[in-house]
């Protein structure tokens, strides 16, 4: 049981918020690429990415692992991506200090999901059941690629009106 609830149903809350994360990180990177804003979107990014590294922790686990590492760096960067926002409303450098964390934290979650797809799905198991095999690094060095050329477009393209 975790919070009440068996690890099963605890499970499918914890993939169900990190789903909804990646899906509004999709709309706020294209938001980022389009100078807009989109406060709900990223309202709802953060708050499902910060929960899915919460509820990461709360998992049953013997020792800590590289998951727990990447929850909590991620946490850090989320702090800090709140603080560029909220806190500091985007002025000056915070700008593109936002545009990074946020996609950091996108990244993380991502990284984590295509960690998880190759553990879960038979397919892709196959191909990489220690996740030591190049199909997953190939997988992953791809989706770093990808966040690497996103994060540069943002940076020069977000610039949203104050």
């Amino acid at each position: 049981m975790i919070l009440g609830m068996s690890t099963a149903v605890f499970t499918l809350v914890h993939v169900v918020i990190s789903l909804i994360g990646l899906l509004a990180g999709i709309v706020v990177t294209g938001g980022l690429l389009r100078s807009q804003r989109l406060p709900e979107w990223t309202a709802l990014f953060l708050v499902t990415t910060i929960l899915t590294s919460v509820t990461g922790f709360l998992f049953h686990s013997k020792a800590i692992g590289p998951a727990h590492v990447v929850g909590a760096i991620s946490l850090v960067v989320l702090a800090i991506c709140l603080i560029a926002l909220y806190g500091l409303h985007l002025r000056g450098a915070w700008r593109w200090v936002y545009v990074i964390t946020a996609l950091l934290a996108f990244y993380f979650n991502a990284f984590v999901a295509v960690a998880q797809s190759f553990d879960k799905i038979g397919l892709l198991h196959s191909l990489a059941p220690t996740q030591k095999e190049p199909p997953f690094a190939i997988a992953q060095l791809i989706l770093l690629a990808l966040f690497v050329y996103l994060g540069v477009l943002s940076v020069r393209r977000f610039h949203p009106a104050a």
